[in-house]
């Protein structure tokens, strides 16, 4: 097991990050130029970006782009209007994440109907869309980036939620939905932009975005990060940082060659927030942690590659062949509170760490074929995906060894609820120690057909074979088994108009027995089939302008092949409906007038179990960290070319934190805000203020004893300079 990244190697790498930021702030002007666009766009840039021929153009500071994407390729891999997707799509642009400082996937979710985000122990990114959580469904450029970590923004062109089960473009998983980040990749436009950013507790954070043509042939572009700050959790502290340069090399008028690296570390306290007593959050300032945070740490450090070729043949024929590889080293150890004592006195301490190193490989190869059978117009998609994914895990157990060498569990006041007590990590009987082998090898096909010039479809299967070879070192036991996955999708679009479209759909996804993480995989379950989750979905999209769209989309999802403990025989397993999420998704996105940009969302979710699974989790209860109601508005309004204001609403309704249904987090209201001040075409400075009304809040939960305070008034400055 590979040690996580130590602190004594942080100044080194921040040396090396600051040499990077001095050689390109001193790097002399290139002429600005780009590089032609292939006929094709690649599935991993922006499609709303428009080819430029090598052709000079003047920087400027307006605001060109707008919080409207109106094309995408990671729905199909195809280049497509989303209003020709049977689909619920939510796009975060570069611009929206800007106005908003939004530095991580929980800050994405804010404004994203049907999704909300979980805790995840403090430690990871854990969106819940559609009513299931998630910590492995998420996407780079559309390769599977699936390491429990929190990732940040910095590389990010826009942000990409698909709702629903999308197993045909995406493979296994994805079982409420994903999250894919577009990244910024060189195209030969020429992009100098200096960010800093200062804020309350201390925050401080850089980014550097800085690319351009080398020649008439290859682009470069190079992305960085850094950040420091403290929070308003007592003696919880983020550092993080990251480097990535990409590549653009034109080998032919049709070929083109993408290649890219990056580092990123992100390290935390880890922070498992507050727990519960008489079914609410315990009462308490925002600030007080349970535990002890000198021994709660979590450490990830990610080094990833990709190459991408893309052709266009003279017959409009496009292939393409993308490949990543990722090294991922992820360690937490936490101290953490568990439930309250019935006199409401003293709350419960444990205490484990875990250690996952993974290592991932994945080569997709497409084909598009566009063709014509007599009047009906197809886009024929052809694809292959193998990958290999080698995982190490270890999971140990603090032991409070001053009390006694069993002691794993010790209450504190609930009124000081820190422990400062020494622990020892080892192995019980049931803490993980594995190893595990996963291969995927899949061929996927699907077809866009224009039946009609107001009637369209698309319909397409995926075939994947799915192995795990797992070993526990703990037993030596050697477990093997493999999975046969059978993934269709089948949509319907009318289009009453050019830029209205209604449609329904369906599809289905399975998540394998070696569970999300691949760590679930054992003698007594290898042998159950996968869980099968299935998507049925009535939508509208309506793009009222080129710079305004509206959606709305009813769905049920309903999932199935549930195990639980036979009542009848405790050795034996049962497959069972397990819940149903079902609901209503509206979006709003663009601008209303030239200098009013709006973003807006409203969902209803109802979400229950079907079946009794445990002694807990029984029929009806309600699905966990579901809000039956959620609402989110942000607008932005310039007054002038100099002064703009920003105002956001976020409200969500109450809902449980676990699916035992015994724990309230109350629902709330809060409000944001922004200013902002273009000091010249160069500079520009912003401010941002979370929580305008300084109002108390659960932000989020994990479970019954794990519940995280919002965050109080909190300021942001940003300062930007293009140079």
């Amino acid at each position: 097991m590979k040690a996580a990244t130590t602190a004594t190697l942080i100044p080194h790498r921040l040396n090396a990050c600051a040499f990077a930021f001095a050689v390109l702030v001193a790097t002399p002007g290139f002429a600005p130029v780009a590089l032609a666009q292939a006929p094709t766009t690649p599935s991993y840039l922006p499609a709303k970006e428009p080819a430029v021929a090598l052709e000079k153009f003047e920087v400027s500071d307006r605001r060109e782009k707008t919080y409207v994407t109106p094309r995408s390729v990671s729905a199909t891999k195809t280049d497509t209007a989303l209003v020709n997707v049977p689909q619920s799509i939510s796009v975060v642009t570069r611009e929206l994440i800007d106005d908003q400082a939004m530095h991580s996937i929980g800050d994405v979710t804010r404004y994203v109907p049907g999704a909300g985000i979980a805790q995840g122990e403090g430690n990871r990114d854990t969106p819940v869309l559609r009513g299931n959580s998630t910590t492995a469904d998420f996407f780079v450029d559309g390769i599977r980036d699936d390491v429990q970590y929190f990732r940040d923004l910095y590389t990010v062109d826009r942000v990409e939620v698909l709702k629903g089960p999308n197993a045909l473009i995406f493979g296994r998983g994805g079982s409420g939905g994903l999250v894919n980040r577009v990244s910024k990749q060189a195209t030969g436009a020429t992009t100098r932009e200096l960010s800093l950013l200062f804020g309350s507790w201390n925050q401080f954070r850089a980014t550097l975005d800085a690319g351009e043509a080398i020649s008439l042939t290859l682009a470069f572009r190079l992305t960085a990060l850094f950040e420091d700050a403290d929070s308003y959790r007592d003696d919880v502290t983020l550092r993080r940082y990251g480097v990535n340069p990409t590549l653009a090399w034109r080998l032919a008028p049709r070929t083109t060659l993408r290649a890219g690296v990056e580092h990123f570390h992100d390290e935390r306290v880890a922070d498992r927030g507050v727990s519960s007593f008489q079914g609410r959050p315990v009462r308490t300032a925002a600030s007080t942690f349970f535990g002890d945070p000198a021994q709660s740490t979590s450490d990830a450090t990610v080094n990833s590659a990709f190459a991408t070729l893309d052709h266009t043949f003279t017959n409009k024929i496009a292939l393409r062949n993308h490949t990543r590889f990722g090294r991922y080293e992820k360690f937490y150890q936490n101290v953490y509170p568990g439930a309250v004592n019935a006199a409401g006195t003293t709350v419960a301490i444990s205490a484990y760490s875990n250690a996952t190193d993974r290592d991932n490989l994945f080569n997709q190869t497409d084909v598009i074929l566009p063709f014509a059978t007599g009047s009906v117009q197809h886009q024929v998609l052809a694809g292959l995906e193998l990958a290999r994914q080698e995982t190490e895990n270890l999971r140990l157990t603090g032991y409070f060894t001053t009390i006694s060498p069993t002691t794993t569990s010790i209450s504190v006041p609930l009124a000081a609820p820190r422990s400062t007590l020494p622990l020892m990590f080892q192995p019980n009987a049931t803490d993980a120690s594995n190893q595990g082998v996963a291969k995927t090898a899949a061929i996927y096909a699907q077809d866009q057909i224009a039946l009609l010039p107001q009637l369209h479809a698309i319909v397409g299967v995926r075939l994947e074979r799915f192995s795990v070879d797992f070993r526990n070192r703990r037993t030596g036991a050697p477990v093997a088994n493999t999975d046969h996955f059978v993934s269709p999708r089948a949509g319907l679009i009318f289009k009453p108009a050019e830029h209205v479209s209604i449609y329904a759909s369906q599809s289905m996804s399975q998540v394998p027995r070696a569970g999300e993480q691949l760590s679930s995989l054992s003698l007594t379950n290898r042998s159950l089939d996968p869980e099968e989750f299935e998507n049925r979905e009535i939508g509208v999209k309506w793009d009222l302008r080129p710079d305004l769209a509206f959606s709305a989309a009813a769905y049920r999802l309903d999932r199935s092949n549930v195990a639980i403990t036979d009542p009848a025989d405790p050795t034996k397993s049962l497959l069972v409906d397990g819940q149903r999420a079902q609901g209503v998704e509206l979006g709003l996105t663009g601008r209303l007038t030239a200098n009013w940009s709006i973003v807006g969302g409203y969902a209803y979710q109802d979400g229950t179990i079907k079946t009794t699974q445990s002694a807990t989790v029984v029929a009806g209860a309600r699905l966990a960290q579901l809000p039956r109601h959620t609402f989110s508005l942000w607008h932005r309004y310039d007054l002038n070319p100099q002064w703009g204001l920003g105002l956001g609403t976020i409200y969500r309704d109450e809902m449980f934190a676990s699916a035992d249904n015994t724990v309230r987090l109350p629902g709330f209201v809060r409000f944001d805000g922004a200013l902002f001040y273009r000091l010249s075409a160069r500079f520009r400075a912003q401010l941002n203020v979370e929580n305008l009304l300084d109002r108390g809040y659960s932000a989020t939960a994990h479970s019954n004893t794990n519940i995280t305070p919002g965050s109080p008034r909190a300021f942001r400055v940003s300062l930007t300079t293009r140079f």
